[in-house]
Parts: C-alpha cells; structure tokens; sequence
C-alpha cells in the first residue's frame, strides 16, 4: 500500500477519506488547514478508503493533556475492507518514525479503558504495539503513551478532563470540526430535542486553547448530561432519542 501526505498544497484536490461529502468535508479540510500550521501531520492510503493517521505535536492538540515534547494522535482509522493487511502497522510505524526524526519524547493516544470504544483507539492493539496507561480520567478514558526517550516526563490529563464534570443540567454538548460527522450530525440531534422539549446546549470549540480547557478528555464530542460525562460517541437523532428516554 502507498500513502499520500495530506498537505496545505494538495487538500483541496485530495479525498479527505474520513469525511463525507459536500459540506461535511469542507468544513474538516477547513480545520486541517488551521491545524497544519501548527504541526498536524495527515497520512491516508493512496486507494480511497477509511485507512489514515492524523497526528500532532501534544502542545498544539485539542486536548486537555500536558504532554510537552510528545506527539498526539488525533485519530488512527483503518476500517471496512481495509482491516486486516497491516495498514494500521504502517501507519503508525511511520508516526513513530517521524517522533524519533523530530527528537520527540514519544507518543500518545486516547482509547478506552480495557476495550475498544467508538472514535477510540483499540487499547489491545496499543498495548501490543508496546503502549501504556499513563493516566486514566474517572470516565474510563484512558491517556496511553509510546516512550521513546528514557525517563522522559510523562503525559498526563489537565484536571478539567481527569474528573469530567460541569454544573448545568440537562443534556450539554461540547464539539469541534475535527470530525466531519458532528458536522452533519449535531443540528440533526439539535432539532429532536427542540421537538421533543428536551433541554439540549451545544458548545461548539473553535480554537486550541478553548479545546484545552473542555471538562472531558475528549474535544471532538463529549456529551454531558445533569452534570455528567455520558459519551464520546457521535449521536444520530435517534440515539440520542433513546439515550433520553424517548422512542418514536
């Protein structure tokens, strides 16, 4: 398999292959774009597919972690008849060779605490690849690290995400344009809950440093309701119907 670099020059004539199409895709290019100036790196198979990495230097990732000197992946996809021929091998060997390159301390990833979770990496397969926990949020999401240099300082979550919480009640959602779906998906769900009378607040981040400072571990999505971390998984109307008690 050959991979193409997803670059400021070439974005606007290549696929983009974890997004849909129309606006959906405009809008992820849009926020590449503002995040390959501060280091993000886009790798996907050269034939169009779910199969990429998107990584950044830890200090500019929309995250709430402190990881100086360490690259964060954003997201490492391989799905569909993409699974199963070593793609996500590659992928990442050519992260963590790009860490060593830049003298990086290593690498680290979100995924969920013993078992894969949707828009999570797959903690067994990190582990195998010689991962570990290196800091756990009350939530179960799980912050896992590469090390390459020893002793080097580890990652750890900002105490905003470590114990996700806010006060208002009700069902409050934080989101960014990092994944293409909350693009298509949140208004959806916006509307069912306008219709359904159900008390539904959206904080749409916009910029790095608001990112960093989210009450959950994950920025892309983080669900919260009467105070609570409820999900990072991305919410069709009707699922987020279900999850309020509603069936249609």
């Amino acid at each position: 398999m050959n991979y193409i670099r997803i670059t400021k020059e070439n974005i606007d004539r290549e696929h983009i292959c974890c997004a849909m199409s129309g606006k959906q895709s405009i809008v992820k290019k849009e926020w590449l774009r503002q995040c390959f100036e501060e280091g993000l790196v886009f790798y996907r198979s050269e034939e169009r597919g779910k199969c990429f990495i998107e990584y950044i230097p830890a200090e500019n990732a929309w995250v709430p972690i402190m990881a100086d000197g360490w690259l964060y992946i954003n997201c490492l996809w391989v799905s569909g008849s993409m699974k199963g021929h070593g793609y996500s091998n590659d992928l990442l060997e050519e992260c963590i060779r790009d860490a060593r390159a830049q003298g990086k301390n290593g690498i680290c990833i979100l995924c969920a605490e013993g078992r894969k979770r949707e828009f999570l990496a797959d903690p067994k397969f990190l582990a195998y690849k010689g991962f570990r926990v290196a800091d756990i949020s009350d939530c179960g999401i799980d912050l896992m690290v590469l090390p390459l240099v020893p002793n080097a300082e580890p990652p750890r979550f900002r105490e905003c995400a470590k114990h996700p919480a806010i006060a208002e009640a009700g069902f409050v959602l934080y989101y960014t344009d990092q994944c293409p779906y909350t693009y298509y998906w949140v208004p959806r769900v916006q509307e069912a809950a306008k219709e359904h009378d159900i008390p539904f607040k959206v904080i749409h981040i916009t910029d790095k440093e608001s990112a960093q400072n989210v009450p959950a571990p994950v920025t892309t999505y983080a669900l919260f309701r009467d105070g609570k971390f409820l999900t990072q998984s991305i919410q069709t109307d009707k699922k987020f119907l279900a999850l309020a008690g509603i069936r249609d």
